[in-house]
């Protein structure tokens, strides 16, 4: 059964929402508290971004990230109608998140954003670097345009996880305009977002580039295509049967307007 737009939506800012709240909530509560540590902070980024997929994925797909939806519009397995729709609900769930932890914790400086702690260009390509492989294992192991399932949120959480321990320490491991907009609008921290809203979108950008160079153009490059030539050779005897099926296959989307 078809589901109406706007729950698609609604999925992408509850999904960023506790994306930022929890895995930015892990930096805050461990600079009062402690006890937390840089690699528990990473586990909690994997662990959260897991959980969202297991949720929302058969909803929206569970993007959680601007950069993300960007590379599957860029792959050609996200409608360009829904650019907006998401990109919106993203920023939105992430700023929400920022103000509810600026509430708990008004006193807190920077609220998780972002920082570079080595040089501008040591962050940008970093944060380029983990977008491309983040955004290279998404393609591999989505349908269509969805994250879901038990697999595909075990390995993107655990790719989360990974990228945030090793490159936590240089660039704050980004990864996701969404997140790092979140805490630098709500804390003031401005000066070097530009690196966190640019870098992942490239970095999903070259993403899309590299998987069709090793994978080929799969099917969900050319949803209207893939149908038109299974419908022209299937039998005649279950021809509405072979009209229908493959273009769910090839959007991912299974009949269901976002993503």
């Amino acid at each position: 059964m078809s589901k109406p737009k706007h729950q698609a939506a609604i999925a992408e800012f509850l999904g960023t929402f506790i994306l930022v709240f929890a895995g930015t909530g892990a930096i805050v509560v461990h600079d009062i508290y402690g006890g937390i540590t840089h690699l528990g902070i990473a586990i909690t980024f994997g662990l959260v971004v897991s959980s969202v997929i297991f949720a929302y994925g058969d909803i929206s797909g569970a993007h959680i990230n601007p950069a993300v939806t960007i590379g599957f519009w860029l792959a050609r397995r996200f409608p360009a109608a829904g650019l907006l729709p998401y990109l919106s609900a993203q920023f939105g769930g992430a700023i929400c998140a920022s103000l509810t932890l600026h509430a708990l914790f008004p006193d807190h400086p920077h609220l998780g954003a972002t920082l570079p702690s080595g040089t501008l260009t040591q962050s940008l390509i970093l944060e380029i670097v983990m977008s491309w492989w983040l955004m290279a294992v998404i393609l591999s192991v989505a349908q269509g345009a969805k994250e879901r399932g038990l697999v595909a949120g075990l390995i993107i959480g655990a790719v989360v996880a990974l990228e945030a321990t090793f490159g936590g320490p240089v660039s704050g491991a980004s990864m996701n305009p969404a997140r790092s907009l979140g805490p630098a609008l709500v804390s003031g921290n401005l000066s070097h977002l530009w690196i966190y809203l640019v870098a992942p979108v490239i970095g999903c950008g070259l993403a899309t580039a590299s998987h069709t160079l090793v994978h080929g153009q799969d099917r969900f490059d050319l949803p209207g295509k893939a149908a038109t030539e299974d419908a022209a050779t299937a039998p005649a005897d279950s021809e509405s049967h072979h009209r229908e099926q493959p273009v769910a296959a090839a959007t991912g989307n299974d009949n269901e307007p976002f993503p």
